[in-house]
């Protein structure tokens, strides 16, 4: 029997695994787990709350932007991964809100840390005035 693949939008005999499937991982990590929890969940919405639901590389015209006012797509991003520091993983100073084009760009170090905390040491301080 033929059906629709969701992941490719090809017809393929339904017993067929279509290569475009994302991979399942067997064993979460501690850090998987963490980005499901409640906690993580408000952290998410409190900086994205802080950052006016915008992206802050965007709003400043850095890197490329090619629409200013970029709330679509927006991701909150550690800046010092968890994975290289656990105790900053719900740190206001290290979380910023990047558009998944910047986002991409900060994980592949194309955007410097010590660029994005200035930027998030200037969102501090302007919300503390609000």
């Amino acid at each position: 029997m033929l059906k629709s693949c969701s992941y490719c939008n090809k017809i393929h005999d339904s017993k067929y695994k279509c290569p475009s499937r994302p991979e399942r991982k067997q064993n979460p990590s501690h850090i998987d787990k963490f980005r499901k929890t409640n906690l993580w969940q408000k952290k998410r919405k409190e900086i994205a709350e802080r950052d006016r639901y915008l992206c802050q590389v965007c709003i400043r015209q850095l890197h490329n932007t090619k629409q200013r006012y970029n709330f679509t797509n927006l991701e909150v991003h550690h800046i010092v991964s968890i994975a290289s520091d656990w105790d900053k993983r719900l740190d206001d100073n290290n979380l910023i809100s990047l558009c998944k084009y910047h986002h991409s760009l900060a994980e592949l170090g194309k955007i410097g840390k010590d660029e994005l905390l200035q930027i998030v040491e200037e969102q501090e301080r302007a919300s503390r005035f609000v």
